[in-house]
This record gives structure tokens, sequence and C-alpha cells, in this order.
């Protein structure tokens, strides 16, 4: 059954609160800020890349003010070990009966949102240790599990200058983030907002809008919302023709891809586009909230070869071409020749 227009109101309502309460803090950077809510109710996670001294972490750290969740920051280094993020057992004396026992003591993970700073400077060991934790919403230490908050939201910054002495995050475990979101600099009116924000005396009251329970309510509420067989159908169009050596696949993707996007592209697309239908006040999903959210999801899930990236082929502008080249009309996508040998692939 698809949420009500009640709830839809709700969140809609929420959405814009919560947009009013970081604007006082954060200028600009609306997309980053919707791609973020879109993530957090779809129950993905998020990786940001961006320079330095753009806000990433005052963004996030706001944001889990406005939705009254506890926060947790990590600054990932090479000498970071899996246990200083994920806890240790300690051995502590019982003052009840004076025996000295095991007890486990929580690391940072234990928290509602996870802002890993610069996770390409920490080795492959401590990166595996977040995103298992990412995966499975638990973690094992000895032989017991311990579960992690709900909700769980881990936010991973990285940087894409200084690339000396880090550890870049292989294309298969960049797959466990359903977005990879692009922070860029701001335009000349917000960065001099920020320039007069900044340099004087400023108080801000953050007011928090959702609680965790809540938020739990609109995750499986999203999942509630209907989708249309033409729009799941627009969706395997647009993955399956980034897999290289796949009938139907266009030309330009055999020449500048060496690997495309896998299901889970298409699993967060979807989700993603019903998450942003409801924060749009809408029951069910469009062409145009798949559109919207095919760079972020599906950006990180392309590998370019080295003859296009040698010519500055990005990821962004072979999905601007595959946008394009795929129709939107369900008429017009199920007569191509081409696209019906995709679907019957």
């Amino acid at each position: 059954m698809p949420p009500d227009s009640a709830t839809i109101g709700k969140l809609n309502e929420a959405r814009e609160k919560i947009q009013t309460q970081l604007a006082q803090v954060i200028v600009g950077q609306a997309h980053v800020v919707e791609e973020l809510l879109i993530s957090l109710f779809s129950r993905g996670h998020c990786l940001l890349e961006g320079v330095p001294g753009l806000a990433k972490t005052l963004m996030i750290s706001t944001l889990a003010r406005t939705l009254n969740l506890s926060f947790s920051r990590v600054q990932f280094t090479p000498d970071l070990m899996p246990a200083d993020i994920t806890g240790t057992e300690i051995l502590a004396e019982n003052r009840e009966t004076g025996q000295r026992e095991f007890r486990f003591l929580e690391g940072p993970l234990f928290a509602n949102v996870v802002l890993a700073d610069e996770i390409n400077r920490t080795p492959p060991k401590t990166q595996a240790a977040l995103l298992e934790a990412m995966q499975e919403r638990q973690i094992t230490v000895g032989r017991v599990r311990h579960p992690l908050a709900d909700p769980f939201f881990v936010l991973a910054t990285q940087n894409p200058i200084e690339q000396e002495g880090t550890y870049p995050l292989p294309e298969a475990q960049q797959d466990r983030f359903m977005f990879k979101v692009f922070v860029r600099y701001p335009n000349f009116d917000e960065e001099f907002e920020i320039a007069r924000r900044t340099t004087t005396v400023v108080s801000d009251h953050i007011v928090p809008v959702l609680t965790a329970e809540e938020i739990v309510h609109l995750q499986q509420l999203v999942r509630e919302v209907p989708i249309s067989d033409h729009v799941i159908r627009y969706v395997l169009s647009l993955v399956r023709q980034t897999r290289v050596g796949e009938p139907g696949v266009p030309e330009f993707i055999t020449e500048q891809l060496q690997w495309g996007a896998g299901p889970r592209a298409m699993q967060n697309l979807i989700l993603g586009g019903k998450a942003r239908a409801l924060l749009h006040g809408r029951t069910h999903v469009s062409t145009d909230d798949i559109q919207a959210l095919a760079k972020p999801v599906l950006r990180h899930r392309l590998v370019i070869n080295f003859a296009a990236e040698s010519e500055g082929v990005t990821a962004d502008r072979v999905i601007d071409r595959l946008l394009e080249t795929t129709p939107t009309k369900e008429d017009e996508l199920t007569r191509d020749a081409r696209f019906q040998t995709i679907f019957a692939s």
C-alpha cells in the first residue's frame, strides 16, 4: 500500500525544515543536501569528494543535529587500525564480584551518523572493517556480534588532490556506497555570503526536525512507493548499456569504458528514485527522478579505459551521453531495435 497524502506531506514539510535549519550554517550546496537526504531515507551510504575547506564536515555534523541523531567523526590516518573504529575488548574488574572479566568498549562506529574523514588515507584493512560494518550493520569482536545503531548512515570523504601516500578505494569497494557526491566550489554570491558569515560573530540555533524512530519509519515507507514497469525497464536500460561486451551496448561505451555497473546500481537507482519522489511530494517514481540520480549512482561504478581517460573523458560525460541516447517514453524505448536486444539478453 503506497504512503498516504498525510505521510507525504509530513516528509515534504520535514525536508523543507531540514533545509531551513541547514541554511543557518551552510551556504549553497543544495544538491548535496538533497542527495544526502535521499541516501539517508534509502538506507544507503554516501562517498563525498571535494577539495578541503568546502564545509563537508560541518554540513554532516549539522545534518546530524537537525535529525536529532548521534554523530561520530573519525579522522582516517595511515596508522588507524580496525579496532580503533569498531571497538575492542578490555580487561576490567567487576566491582560486585571482584573478578576480572572482558568488557567490550564501543568504537566510534556506534553512532547514527558516522563521518569517515579522508577514507583514502587509511590502509585497506581499516577500510574493509568500515565497509563490512556498512554492509552488515554489525561488527564481530571475538565470537560476539554487536549490532550497530539504527538508523546507521556512513558518509566518507576523500580528497581529490594530494594522492601521495594514500590508499584509493578500489571500484569494488566504492560500489558499497549508494552515491558518490561531488562537493564543488561555491559561486561568487555564495562565497560572498560565506565570507560575510564566517568572519563575524554568528550564532546558530539548530532545532531537531526528525527523531531516529521517525527516520526508520520513513525508510520503510520509501520501499512502499510504487514504481511502474516502464521506469524499471528504463533503469535497466541505463545500467545494462554500461556493460562492455553485452548485446545492445552502444559503440561509445565500448570505446570509452573498461567496466560497467552491476545490479547494485539498479537497486540504488530505484530506491533513490522512490525517496526522491516522496521528498518532492509524489507517490510514484518518474524517469525524471532516475535521470536526476544517474550521476551520483553511476559515476563511481564506471571504469574509464586508458585511451578515453587520456582524452579527458569522465564518467559524468559518459552518463550524460547515456541519458541523451536513451528514450524516456515507453513506446520509443520498447520499439527501438537496440533496446529490444538488451531486453532479450
